[in-house]
């Protein structure tokens, strides 16, 4: 097993995420006129908090300058607006992260759609992911591109490997299924219409599992040896009524089958974070090119 994965068939994603922080500590290094991510909540919404701790540390690690910004609760949508495309005219602004979820009166679409593509360092826009369908996945959305990078991580050569995406949402099902297609994978995608996923689960190389539902994958749904990515984040109670993280894999029973899987917590979650620092070097590298700055 390669890069991360471990002798319990543990795909480590806090390996695969130091590498890639490493990576863009790097670039930083040799462009040290980078200049800020800024990370925007709407709202007191508890549920961003972990995300931005997260991000926080992550762009620490990757020497990127980091800005917090706490929009008030009763901002309007065109308010709202008007500050996005005022950090697309910002020099000092490399790229804009929205947090979510958002408050009900803000149409999150209509402000993903506001910031500027070349800034988009989440990959959101719609032409953001409509690039994607080209095979420009420089730019994806972070959780499809971490389930990528997982599934590289495991050795397996992806032309023409068998993948099954359970779950077709906008920001990870599609993106992941177009951004696998691009490296010359075979994918079929499941959803809640589909007849039997277990049909189709049990025939695939690797498997790819994001419904919000936990423990939805079981190991009669996968045949022997293959890769098994939980893009799940659920929360229940465990046994003596402590909340506990679990995703939509049954991690202990499917890993004796599997022959890689991603645990959670620790798989795809740290590896999404780090995505978003390389996203915004090559934000940057597409801002120079495009003569936005020396």
């Amino acid at each position: 097993m390669k890069d991360g994965a471990s002798t319990h068939c543990h795909i480590d994603g806090r390996a695969i995420a130091a590498r890639i922080l490493n990576e863009c500590q790097a670039y930083v290094l040799a462009n040290p006129s980078v200049a800020r991510l800024v990370s925007v909540s709407i709202g007191d919404v508890p549920e961003i908090e972990v995300y931005v701790r997260n991000q926080t540390r992550g762009a620490e690690r990757a020497g990127l300058p980091f800005e917090t910004q706490f929009w008030p609760k009763n901002i309007t949508q065109e308010d709202a607006k008007a500050r996005i495309q005022a950090m697309n005219d910002d020099a000092e602004t490399l790229g804009i992260i929205l947090q979510r979820p958002v408050l009900a009166h803000i149409n999150l679409r209509s402000l993903q759609s506001a910031i500027h593509p070349l800034k988009d360092v989440e990959g959101m826009n719609p032409a953001s992911i409509g690039n994607i369908v080209y095979s420009d996945v420089a730019l994806a959305p972070c959780t499809a591109a971490a389930s990528v990078e997982l599934i590289k991580a495991t050795g397996l050569d992806l032309k023409g490997l068998e993948v099954v995406m359970i779950g077709h949402s906008e920001i990870v099902g599609k993106p992941a299924a177009m951004m696998l297609m691009a490296e010359g994978a075979t994918v079929t995608v499941c959803h809640h219409l589909t007849r039997s996923v277990a049909m189709h689960s049990r025939r695939a190389d690797v498997v790819v599992v994001a419904v919000g539902i936990p423990h939805f994958l079981g190991p009669d749904m996968i045949k022997p040896g293959a890769a098994v990515i939980d893009i799940g984040i659920n929360q229940i109670d465990g046994p003596d009524g402590t909340p506990k993280i679990v995703g939509d894999v049954d991690t202990d029973t499917v890993g004796e089958i599997a022959g890689w899987i991603t645990p959670v917590p620790g798989g795809v979650g740290p590896v999404t974070v780090a995505i978003l620092m390389r996203n915004a070097t090559v934000a940057h590298q597409r801002q120079v090119a495009a003569g936005w700055m020396d």
